[in-house]
């Protein structure tokens, strides 16, 4: 099996072999493997679970009565984004003076993959609400399950990212 450079990292490690190619693997493409399976997994089931569509935000059509709860959901993603990238920042500042174990780049990369997911979730909410409203754009059944797959996606790899970690830190 051949082996990388020694320059790219302090100790050699294997190239993985696809079709008589060698492909680089880098550390914590698992995390960021597994943070792809939890949006397609999540958006899957949403899909398939809500109905056709399009459907009210409002609720009752009441005009307006959505906005209380846009904030409500913003707000949790912005605890859980704050959460996230804090802990990022206080990894990898605690250990500036040396190198992270490479065990560390998966959980880091869904901890990552969380701040994404939620940031996309806000934005995607929050147009498709102000399409709702201003009647330019119906809310679809495709638009509500990529909703509910980036807000759930953001609150389980952040769970998972921290369950990982925590199993690296304590074995």
């Amino acid at each position: 099996m051949p082996m990388l450079s020694a320059r790219n990292s302090k100790a050699s490690r294997p190239a993985c072999r696809r079709n008589n190619e060698d492909v680089l693997i880098f550390n914590g493409c698992s995390g960021i493997w597994v943070g792809i399976a939890v949006l397609i997994i999540m958006w899957g089931i949403a899909y398939w679970r809500l109905k056709k569509g399009p459907f009210d935000f409002d609720a009752r059509g009441e005009a307006g009565t959505f906005e209380k709860l846009l904030t409500f959901y913003n707000d949790i993603l912005k605890f859980i984004l704050g959460l996230a990238s804090g802990s990022i920042v206080l990894i990898v500042g605690l250990r500036k003076s040396e190198q992270l174990p490479s065990s560390f780049a998966s959980p880091l990369f869904l901890l990552a993959l969380s701040i994404i997911y939620g940031i996309i979730c806000m934005i995607f909410l929050t147009t498709n609400y102000e399409g709702y409203r201003h009647k330019t754009a119906p809310y679809t059944r495709f638009k509500y399950s990529r909703n509910i797959a980036f807000g759930y996606s953001s609150f389980v790899c952040f769970f998972v990212g921290y369950a990982w970690l925590i199993f690296i830190v304590t074995r």
